[in-house]
């Protein structure tokens, strides 16, 4: 499960990435810089996270040995597994986005409602079932937001173009632990342009 959901996370990231942001989706281009999930990430992490440690391969999907526990308890025997293991848990962010208006893709992962309706604090991840299943992306790839006014949310499957400026905060929790918060100007349901 680590193996198939880290592989996972990479190729959903980059294939939501190439099908929903690609350059010649922009709008409000004046207002927001559009951003792709892996602006996000350091490239020594994405490079890290591109190249998981063939071992991962022998672990059997569901076995004993397939927890996140197991694997970040493991004694990694070269810098390679190392430096993967530490670009799972990764909370290096790029500071140059701090303070900055973005629009970025992606689903919502809810914390917090009202009354069991409109999301009112949410997590942003780059793709379906983030959080929700182990291991959660790394914090670099998390974005927190509180939304008093609340997003509607119909379906978990349902993709939203977020509008807002973006900032460098640590916000944990029980799904996951974020390494970035938007302060969220407008949301919409996602749709091809």
């Amino acid at each position: 499960m680590i193996l198939n959901l880290t592989k996972r996370f990479v190729f959903l990231s980059i294939f939501f990435i190439s099908t929903v942001a690609s350059p010649s989706v922009i709008a409000n281009e004046k207002d927001y810089k559009t951003i792709e999930w892996i602006q996000l990430l350091p490239k020594d992490d994405l490079d890290a996270l591109l190249n998981p440690p063939e071992y991962l391969d022998d672990i059997a999907d569901g076995s004993a040995q397939d927890t996140i526990e197991n694997f970040d308890s493991s004694q990694f025997s070269n810098e390679h597994e190392k430096r993967y293991q530490q670009a799972l848990n990764s909370m290096r962010v790029m500071t140059s986005f701090n303070n900055t208006k973005i629009r970025i893709p992606g689903f919502i992962v809810p914390l917090e409602s009202v009354e069991g309706e409109d999301i009112t604090e949410f997590f942003i991840v780059p793709y379906f079932g983030a959080c929700l299943h182990l291991p959660p992306p790394p914090p670099n790839q998390i974005i927190y937001v509180e939304h008093k006014q609340g997003v509607e949310l119909e379906s978990l499957y349902d993709a939203f173009w977020f509008e807002g400026t973006l900032s460098i905060v640590t916000v944990e929790n029980e799904l996951g632990t974020s390494a970035y918060q938007l302060t969220l100007d407008s949301v919409s349901l996602y749709e091809e342009e």
